[in-house]
């Protein structure tokens, strides 16, 4: 009997030491690091009432995180940095430097200023998330999804924790800002003290023009980053409405007098986000059993799902709203780590660095459009049915990796 062209192919188990050591390490690093991304989200209610903005307005404020992220991990694969400095100096540094950055907000005293502020936090980041999935990979071949769907579960937690600090009592934005820059900075002092290269290391190059070049021509990084930007339409937009959502369903609530308690709207955001992390084990799990391409298009069938059902509970009991919302925050990422190792597959292992810088860089600057484009939908039907839209990520998604799947008999793996 032929195998199933979606198995995944066996490797010698992974077997040395220190690879938990390293995961815990590095898990730790980016829950810690990437709780800068969503701090000015977390404090956008005072922010917006301080300088009188908008819904669209307060969108930017994580979407100028998105475009920062864009533009460094544009810089990133076109000077190769990823594949030519190494992981352990680059994390660390982009980690400091994006903690000084996010707590300019701080002292912003104008709306444009925290615009800019959050554009350089984004920038900093490129040098955070990339390169943690390539420094994991240095550890694991055999249980790779399993190791990075793990990595990317903690930065999903840290992404969360703004939230968690502002469901705190008397939590001020200044408060969550600087909590989530000090994190940071503990992030980068972890690596640049506890973290070495494991016994799988990818070989370093000098620079070369072409190479972004030469990813951008393979067929299968094509159709996995294809499937990653279905993933990416649907992610960022529903990690940065669902508070305004839950806002808005808990106002339109039976009673439809009381305005929703902004500590029970926090804290079902941070659960909804945080649960991502939860997800992000059982798809590495999941995947490195039954295969890569079964576990994201799962996730892509759950998570679009849900952007059509949640209007369905809208304006029901809070938990109802909760639950669906719990659903969807699970299955929303739990893909996306696997789209990274796909791509850690499908290019030669001097590429692998840019092979993943391009693919979260790409990935992100779809993010700038569809964040922007929930207000206007919800300014017309309103909230309950302004999540419909991101539907029509997955299924773009799942076309994409139905396509790669009729390539993998034909292709050998390229070892990692």
């Amino acid at each position: 009997m032929n195998a199933s062209p979606l198995a995944p192919v066996p490797l010698p188990p992974d077997d040395h030491p220190a690879r938990w050591r390293a995961l815990v390490v590095l898990s730790v690093a980016e829950l810690l690091g990437m709780s800068l991304w969503f701090a000015a989200s977390a404090a956008a209610p005072a922010l917006a009432e301080r300088w009188s903005l908008t819904a669209g307005q307060t969108g930017w404020l994580t979407t100028a995180v998105q475009v920062g992220f864009v533009l460094g991990t544009a810089f990133a694969a076109l000077l190769n940095l990823a594949d030519v400095v190494p992981s352990r100096v680059l994390f660390p540094l982009a980690a400091l430097l994006g903690a000084l950055a996010n707590v300019s907000l701080v002292w912003s005293g104008t709306f444009e200023m925290a615009l800019l502020g959050r554009l350089l936090t984004g920038a900093c980041l490129a040098g955070v998330y990339p390169p943690a999935m390539k420094m994991i990979a240095t550890w694991f071949r055999a249980r790779r999804g399993l190791a990075v769907g793990t990595v990317v579960g903690a930065l999903t937690i840290g992404k969360a924790t703004p939230y968690l600090v502002r469901a705190f009592p008397g939590a001020s934005p200044e408060t969550i800002v600087i909590v989530a820059s000090a994190a940071a900075a503990l992030a980068a002092l972890l690596v640049a003290v506890l973290y070495r290269d494991g016994p799988y290391p990818f070989p370093p190059r000098r620079f070369s023009w072409s190479l972004a070049g030469d990813v951008l021509r393979t067929r299968r990084w094509r159709l996995a980053t294809g499937g990653y930007l279905g993933h990416m339409f649907e992610l960022y937009s529903y990690w940065t409405w669902i508070p305004m959502f839950i806002a808005a369903s808990m106002a339109a609530s039976a009673t439809g007098t009381a305005d929703a308690h902004p500590t029970a709207v926090s804290i079902v955001s941070f659960l909804t986000i945080a649960v991502g992390g939860a997800g992000c084990i059982w798809g590495g799990l999941w995947a490195d059993r039954h295969g890569r391409e079964r576990l994201v298009t799962l996730s892509l069938l759950a998570s679009g799902s849900c952007a059509l059902i949640i209007g369905l509970a809208f304006g029901g009991p809070l938990w109802v709203v909760a639950l669906v919302a719990l659903v969807w925050g699970f299955f929303v990422v739990a893909d996306s780590a696997q789209f990274s190792v796909m791509v850690t597959e499908s290019v030669p292992p001097h590429a692998v660095g840019t092979a993943l810088t391009l693919q979260t860089s790409l990935g992100f600057l779809l993010t700038t459009v569809s964040i922007q484009l929930v207000p206007p939908i919800a300014n017309v039907v309103g909230w309950q049915w302004a999540f419909a839209i991101l539907a029509l990520g997955p299924v773009a998604g799942i076309a994409s990796v139905r396509r790669l799947v009729r390539l993998r008999p034909a292709a050998s793996r390229v070892p990692g």
